[in-house]
């Protein structure tokens, strides 16, 4: 995995990455009482930046923390850490926790102030064996909380789904429930049947996954799309599967628990939303970063 770029943003101050320091009563160390964002940066402009800023602001407001920061200042910062850090394209990381107050007490503090964080990093490749052969993953049972839809750092429990893909020499965590489909330990979940692009419905069990929307839009009027639940059963007689993040666009699933998915290539279908995600960032330039 690629060294972090060097430069951060900590409670208003750019410093490098490497001196940054938060109290160890910080309610995000103790707790994991925090959220997060990530969106990417391409040719140096951030991509989606609005539905990524309103994701944060909806899971601020679920914790019942009042947001630190307005969204013209949030874009304040990350272009702050766009001139700051020499790359053209990455992504950036975003953290708000409760804050600190001086002990360990699990009732909200009274007048503790918000930690904001913000980390760049250059986005993963994707490979030329990616294209050719696509990933692999597994099938695992749910045993997170039931407010999935908070963008929480309260992650253990995806953590050990990815490493229990890591393990199966698979490179994502299918998370199901009853025989349904929900989202990967950190993607968006996507099949395609004949030629219809079905993804599971958002729910306080899904993530509402920005990059997934992305590609619910660039569908819409070009391919049939529908947003219903998944059974199991269709994810391994499906035609393709794909998995979705910020960090990663959309990768084609061509193994699932060590069965084929369709050809056992990536498809067609996914090779036309590539065209259209690159054609997407290619318009991007000549867009507000809004």
């Amino acid at each position: 995995m690629p060294a972090p770029l060097p430069i951060c943003y900590l409670n208003g101050e750019y410093l490098p990455l490497a001196e940054a320091r938060i109290s160890p009563l910080d309610r995000g160390f103790l707790f994991a009482d925090s959220v997060y964002e990530v969106l990417p940066v391409f040719g140096r402009r951030p991509y989606r930046f609005t539905e990524h800023f309103q994701r944060l602001d909806r899971s601020l407001r679920e914790i019942r923390v009042t947001a630190p920061l307005t969204h013209e200042k949030w874009l304040e910062i990350l272009e702050g850490l766009i001139a700051r850090n020499a790359c053209d394209t990455f992504y950036i990381y975003v953290q708000v926790t409760r804050g600190m107050e001086f002990g360990r007490n699990h009732a909200f503090p009274q007048h503790a102030t918000a930690t904001v964080f913000a980390l760049c990093s250059p986005l993963p490749e994707l490979t030329q064996e990616i294209r050719a052969d696509g990933v692999s993953a597994i099938t695992v049972e749910d045993f997170r909380w039931r407010r999935c839809d908070i963008k929480s750092t309260m992650l253990l429990a995806n953590v050990m789904m990815k490493q229990a893909a890591v393990e199966a020499s698979a490179n994502e965590a299918i998370i199901v429930s009853d025989g349904e489909v929900l989202e990967g330990s950190s993607t968006s979940v996507f099949i395609v049947a004949g030629d219809t692009l079905i993804t599971p419905p958002n729910s306080n069990r899904i993530l509402p996954g920005t990059t997934r929307d992305a590609v619910l839009e660039l569908a819409q009027g070009r391919m049939p799309a529908a947003v219903r639940p998944i059974r199991v059963s269709e994810l391994l007689g499906a035609d393709e599967v794909w998995i979705a993040a910020a960090t990663r666009d959309v990768l084609p699933v061509t193994r699932v628990d060590g069965k084929s998915i369709g050809s056992g290539s990536p498809g067609p279908k996914w090779q036309r939303m590539m065209e259209w995600f690159s054609a997407d960032r290619q318009q991007l330039a000549n867009k507000p970063a809004r």
